[in-house]
């Protein structure tokens, strides 16, 4: 059921404008919400449609209809993976293949109707199809989406994606190797000309869009990273990596392979961190890669050592290798356990690990530096 209140100008708010004046009248909105009500014909003054700029007069009355969650939604009878709830909130982890709001063909079985089946209390900020909805993420990424379940708390995460205090983490495999350690994509983005499904780059269109990436790991012919967003642009890791020649793998819509995955992108939302919309509390929640994902990264691993075997090199670190690295600053990076399994699992260094051991064996004095993924090795 929609409730309506109605208030009437005194003097106190008289000229002021409309959106301004509600502030006022109830302090629980915000400018921008009443100004989004105003436009959808929510609120009436003496009966009429008016525009946010209106500048009230004495005695008018204003009357708004609040809206209630969408009855005439289809419950969806799914399993939700929720991570965190309270009275506010609610983080769930979102798995592949489920869409977040009705719409382009999915009517009846999207995350929304999924959230009625289960009785969750949505905020409404966003329409009624969008009840709860304040971020989203594509049906084939997995991972963290946060759900506000009231429109106090909607108005407020919606202000901390707007100013960037609440931070996404991402976790994509993509194409190629990726020599730099850590990077940045900046380029607006727009609906694709050619394509009305994608999204692409669009210098004279397109919303300003920024991504950071660092490398977790190397394999022989994809890179394994983790993406933070600045901003949220739709598609927005998928298309900024396709546009540096680094498409996420699995995503055909942006020419990334299919040969080790083709259901879809690798790419899963695995860490939130924003303030709470009543404690101003910092959380920071995470979700783990789904067993899929985790299948094909054990996969790259086992052919990294297929290959290990096939050229006949055996590791061995002792102590005094070891030691050799802590000297000369590599703890600083890897310490030794980590500068072991990196070792271990990354084929471009085993010739370079080769002349360290058989160079320190010899007494010889070394310059040792890390470039571009691989030690670089020299005798003084």
């Amino acid at each position: 059921m929609n409730s309506e209140i109605k208030y009437i100008v005194d003097k106190n708010i008289v000229s002021l404008r409309l959106d301004r004046a509600l502030t006022l009248l109830n302090k629980e909105y915000s400018r921008a919400y009443f100004s989004n009500m105003i436009k959808n014909n929510q609120i009436l003054v003496n009966g009429k449609s008016v525009s946010p700029s209106y500048n009230v007069k004495l005695n008018d009355e204003i009357t708004c209809f609040f809206k209630d969650q969408d009855s005439s939604l289809t419950p969806y009878e799914f399993k939700l993976d929720v991570i965190y709830e309270d009275e506010d909130i609610l983080v769930i982890n979102k798995p592949k293949g489920l869409v977040v709001h009705p719409g382009g063909g999915h009517e009846n079985d999207t995350l929304v109707n999924a959230l009625i089946y289960n009785k969750k209390k949505l905020s409404t900020v966003n329409g009624a199809l969008r009840v709860g909805i304040v971020h989203r993420i594509d049906k084939d990424t997995s991972g963290l989406l946060l759900i506000c379940k009231n429109d106090k708390a909607h108005i407020n995460i919606a202000e901390q994606l707007k100013d960037h205090s609440m931070y996404r983490n991402y976790v994509a495999l993509v194409d190629g190797v990726i020599t730099k350690d850590a990077g940045k994509v900046i380029g607006p983005i727009g609906r694709d000309k050619n394509n009305r499904l994608k999204m692409a780059i669009d210098t004279v269109n397109g919303k300003d869009a920024i991504t950071h990436f660092k490398v977790l790991k190397r394999y022989e012919k994809y890179t394994l990273i983790d993406c933070s967003l600045e901003t949220g642009r739709t598609h927005q890791i998928r298309v900024h990596m396709s546009s540096i020649g680094h498409p996420i793998v699995g995503d055909s819509l942006y020419n990334g392979s299919t040969n080790i995955y083709n259901n879809g992108q690798l790419l899963h939302a695995y860490k939130l961190t924003f303030k709470h919309p009543s404690t101003n509390e910092i959380m920071t929640l995470e979700a783990p890669l789904p067993s899929y994902f985790k299948d094909i990264l054990n996969k790259l691993i086992h052919e990294e050592e297929l290959r290990l075997k096939d050229l006949n090199v055996k590791i061995k670190l002792d102590d005094k290798a070891i030691n050799y690295f802590v000297e000369n600053g590599y703890d600083e990076f890897y310490g030794a356990r980590p500068l072991k399994r990196f070792i271990q699992q990354n084929i471009e260094t085993l010739v370079a690990y080769k002349i360290i051991q058989e160079s320190i064996s010899e007494n010889a004095s070394l310059q040792v530096d890390y470039q571009n993924g691989k030690f670089v090795v020299n005798k003084l």
